[in-house]
């Protein structure tokens, strides 16, 4: 479903990735960690063209990404941002319907009927009309959810979707994820919860800068890494007990 071959991207002379190989199958979920600034959100933005690799390749399906190919690689590929990026002025129900109206070219009631029934799925129905400065930020991030999902993407690139949440709102997001996974959802996810990537995730690759230090199963990268960083990394962030 998506797959980088070589993909390397510099910011002036700093080179924040180098070489980057993934592949993610149709129907898998992939979890990258990392610690901060090691390249994870770089990979998911040049994956949908909000920041353009210098080399290398990416594929969407049969479709490389080029600045030609972005509307195209947009309508298959949604994205759920770390701060929402909702529209303040906007409702909840607006919100949702604003890419398959404008965008996908919906007509307006059918726009309606399935933003109402994703919300539905997403428990905010009842918010419809509530703009999003009334929202808890776990309810922002569910609507993130529900606006990606009114695309009909193929696959979601979710960066860092509980990071700006409060501990106890974690967990109503990552059960939505869990909702999505289980319902075939391609996903690839920017992660700092790896009790979440432990249960949900079909591979884990870890990232220390700008590369792919280890990729595999869960229960092999989580459990048993064969890179002292990896080891090192994991023990810092496993200090701290999973809001879940």
């Amino acid at each position: 479903m998506i797959v980088l071959s070589g993909v390397t991207k510099r910011f002036g002379t700093r080179t924040v990735l180098s070489g980057v190989d993934l592949t993610v199958g149709r129907g898998q979920v992939l979890c990258l960690i990392g610690g901060s600034g090691s390249g994870k959100s770089t990979i998911l933005r040049c994956i949908n063209g909000l920041e353009r690799h210098d080399a290398g390749t990416i594929h969407v399906g049969d479709t490389l990404v080029t600045p030609a190919s972005l509307p195209a690689i947009r309508r298959r590929v949604a994205m759920v941002f770390q701060r929402f990026n909702l529209f303040p002025h906007r409702t909840v129900l607006e919100n949702v319907i604003e890419a398959p109206v404008h965008v996908l070219g919906e007509p307006l009631a059918a726009a309606r009927a399935r933003a109402m029934d994703l919300l539905a799925r997403v428990d905010m129905a009842d918010h419809a009309h509530s703009r999003p400065g009334a929202l808890s930020g776990g309810q922002a991030q569910r609507v993130g959810i529900a606006r990606a999902l009114a695309l009909r993407p193929e696959a979601i690139l979710f960066d860092e979707p509980t990071s700006a949440l409060d501990p106890e709102r974690v967990g109503e997001v990552l059960t939505v994820m869990r909702e999505l996974a289980d319902d075939g959802m391609t996903m690839l996810i920017v992660t700092h919860e790896i009790g979440f990537a432990r249960d949900v995730a079909d591979q884990v690759a870890f990232v220390d800068q700008g590369v792919i230090l280890e990729h595999g199963a869960p229960r092999d990268v989580l459990t048993h890494p064969r890179e002292p960083r990896t080891a090192r990394f994991l023990a810092r962030v496993l200090q701290t007990p999973s809001p879940l």
